[in-house]
């Protein structure tokens, strides 16, 4: 009898906590809850919002991972593709507005840091979560591209799933003696007109190349990080916006249009209409060799002066209908299993969140000699070449000023 009490008591508990109810605070309630959770979460189906634009990404998900959460879990993973997660964070703001705070639509989502921003300020997010996952053993929080998303503290109320730095793609065969630093690159542009462009902002991978002149434009990328006067900001967009426009000319097609996508612009180098692609995945150009769509003499290199780099994330929202399945596959993909697979080359070739080096020693082997591609650099050169994103905000600023400044001026 005293123990059919204590185990309705448990589960009352269990009820309380996804209901925001009861805070999670010592060890013993962690392991205690976490079990909970597992229980909780069977049979549930986890919606699953994200950009769906790669093939690669949604294979991983709807392939590996869906099968290895129903079959470890009994949860059923089901991706709804979206074209920008922004469109999301719209939608939970009308239902918060709503006064909807449970049986939402969205389970989990794959957020980027402006909307996270967005989404902490608002208390569009359920947690903090993080810290009750198990395998958040294997994530270093003290890392600055951990522990904030674009300038914003993330606080438990997200977890990591994977990393990424900017690099840049060529054809060794085409272009053996590449430009390695911003000013050789803006230099080789106009020296080649026609032969590079980007994807026009807000697309993430046009932005970033933004924010890599910007912070050239700036002289230093360390003073975005803390305090900095709006005058700073202004001196130092205009010399942005400036470069980008003496560059117009010079671009593909003379700036008078701009790829709409990544995809469009790595189609582009492949054609040979351009000479540089660039991405935000290290391992994108090992991908598309496997795939067939770049050759075998495709290679990536880094800026002397670095590359931008970040953590991606997975959050769960407020009023999420299956928080704790939820919460169960955000914890299978910190798992060294889920990481592994997803750093595979012919998988996604995705890089790790979690920190190897607290992995086990026959884990740890795994990774060291885990295929990394023809064009993929090593770690030591990518991680000795990292520079930090900016705050959200300059990011939104410098994607609005560009609209404005460099696209509508003709």
């Amino acid at each position: 009898m005293g123990y059919r009490r204590y185990s309705i008591v448990i589960c009352l508990l269990a009820i309380l906590v996804f209901a925001g109810g009861v805070p999670r605070t010592t060890k013993a309630e962690t392991v205690m809850n976490w079990q909970d959770t597992l229980e909780l979460a069977k049979g549930q189906t986890v919606d699953w919002y994200m950009w769906g634009g790669s093939t690669a990404v949604n294979a991983y998900v709807n392939g590996y991972l869906a099968k290895e959460v129903k079959s470890r879990f009994d949860i059923t993973l089901r991706q709804v593709p979206v074209n920008d997660i922004a469109e999301v964070v719209s939608k939970l703001v009308v239902e918060k507005q709503a006064g909807k705070k449970s049986h939402g639509s969205v389970d989990l989502m794959w957020i980027n840091g402006e909307n996270f921003r967005t989404c902490k300020k608002l208390d569009l997010l359920y947690g903090p979560f993080a810290d009750q996952l198990p395998n958040q053993q294997y994530v270093d929080w003290t890392s600055a591209s951990v522990k904030n998303d674009f300038g914003t503290p993330v606080d438990g109320m997200e977890s990591p799933w994977g990393s990424a730095q900017m690099v840049m793609i060529y054809d060794s065969a085409r272009t053996p003696e590449p430009p390695k630093s911003i000013e050789a690159l803006l230099a080789w542009i106009k020296g080649h007109p026609g032969k590079f462009t980007y994807p026009a902002p807000p697309d993430f991978t046009g932005s970033v190349f933004l924010r890599h002149i910007f912070y050239h434009a700036a002289g230093s990328s360390s003073k975005w990080q803390g305090d900095y006067t709006e005058q700073d900001f202004a001196t130092a967009t205009q010399a942005t916006y400036a470069i980008l426009n003496d560059l117009k000319s010079s671009l593909w097609r003379k700036g008078a249009t701009y790829p709409d996508s990544p995809v469009r612009m790595n189609t582009l180098f492949a054609d040979g209409e351009i000479d540089f692609s660039f991405s935000y995945h290290q391992g994108e150009a090992s991908r598309n060799i496997l795939d067939g769509l770049f050759v075998d003499t495709v290679r990536t290199f880094v800026f002397e002066e670095g590359t931008i780099a970040n953590t991606h994330f997975v959050a769960i929202p407020f009023n999420a209908e299956d928080k704790a399945g939820a919460m169960v596959v955000a914890d299978f993909l910190l798992s060294p299993e889920a990481q592994i697979e997803k750093a595979t080359p012919g998988v996604w070739g995705d890089f790790p969140a979690i920190s190897t080096d607290r992995l086990s020693k026959e884990w740890q082997e795994r990774f060291k000699t885990l295929p990394r591609g023809v064009a993929t650099l090593g770690d030591e050169e990518l991680q000795s070449h990292q520079l930090p994103e900016p705050p959200s905000k300059i990011l939104i600023s410098l994607e609005k000023g560009w609209q404005q400044h460099v696209l509508k001026n003709r």
